[in-house]
């Protein structure tokens, strides 16, 4: 047990390093833009007086140093500082669009993540078979394709054509949870025609992969019946990898949704990103960037630590 607390202590502290160096490389490189922040909010029309203000407003005439550990040290109570643009707290801004982002995953994820299993291990017991290549083939094609394209392609075949779904998800506060998953169900398609190929993959791999092993053999000439022998058997030892993948590809349901969000026209914190970049509104842009950060650094650690509990050997790597 001990040794188990220890190696999940170490990837906390590696993952706490790794934002670290993430916020450093986040609040730099808007330092690092070239030309006066204050000059590219305002305008070349902006007055010196107006300059000014909004320099000290947004505290640029402070070190740069001083300025990002006051940026820092807000960031983690979750304040952000004000957005250049309407003047609110950046928190408040984007929490209804952080909320939004994570149903949407959540959504996502409901669909993808048994789906994704359940068809892994359906063509690992039909490995080799026309079944096996038609799904290797429709998975790759899913794989390969921009998620803008495959989002586009559902827009055209079920709201243009057939108006089943609505093209632009706006969403309101008086919706029901049944017209929630109506209008959100095109976006949450296009994120599960996206993961979903991986998961599968990943799982069908790792279940092959031990199916050659010597227990694996003594089940079948037991007479045990194949799906027995993948569920029972194979399926449990096939966790770690599974779990690893599986939490991957919900920290890109997270972070990976801009692309979606616009094509969508969804309120969420991607679409704030690309609102907030258009308005060179740097406040809010930092605090998407460290929450992506943040949410994919603590997914990878859900999956470091899944795989440590679910496989024997991680835990006593000597």
């Amino acid at each position: 047990m001990g040794d188990i607390v220890t190696l999940i202590a170490k990837r906390l502290g590696l993952g706490l390093i790794t934002l670290l160096i993430i916020s450093i490389i986040i609040f730099f490189m808007v330092e690092l833009l070239p030309g006066d922040i204050a000059q590219a909010v305002l305008g070349q029309g902006a007055t010196e007086e107006n300059l000014a203000a909004l320099r000290e407003q947004m505290g640029l005439n402070k070190p740069s140093i001083v300025r990002y550990f006051e940026w820092l040290g807000g960031a983690v109570v979750g304040d952000f500082g004000e957005s250049i643009v309407t003047g609110e707290r950046v928190s408040a801004v984007i929490s209804d669009r952080l909320v939004n982002t994570l149903f949407l995953a959540a959504y996502a994820a409901v669909i993808a993540v048994p789906f994704a299993i359940t068809l892994g291990i359906i063509v690992a017991l039909l490995r080799n078979t026309l079944f096996d290549r038609v799904a290797n083939v429709l998975t790759l094609t899913s794989i390969s394709s921009p998620e803008f394209f495959l989002g586009y392609v559902l827009i055209l075949f079920l709201a243009v054509k057939s108006s089943a779904f609505p093209a632009i998800a706006s969403l309101s506060g008086d919706l029901s949870f049944g017209e929630l998953l109506h209008r959100t169900f095109l976006p949450a398609l296009t994120l599960v025609l996206v993961v979903t190929a991986h998961m599968m993959r990943m799982t069908r791999a790792a279940i092959i992969n031990l199916l050659a092993s010597p227990y694996i053999e003594m089940a079948r000439l037991k007479g045990t019946p194949p799906w027995k022998v993948i569920v029972k058997h194979a399926l449990p030892n096939a966790w770690a990898p599974i779990i690893n993948v599986v939490a991957l590809n919900l920290a890109y349901l997270i972070t990976g949704v801009v692309l979606v969000e616009v094509v969508f026209v969804y309120p969420g914190i991607g679409q704030s990103l690309v609102d907030a970049v258009s308005k060179r509104d740097f406040p809010v842009v930092q605090a998407c960037c460290l929450i992506f950060a943040a949410t994919f650094i603590l997914l990878n650690l859900a999956a470091d630590v899944g795989a440590i509990l679910t496989n024997p050997r991680l835990r006593h790597p000597k």
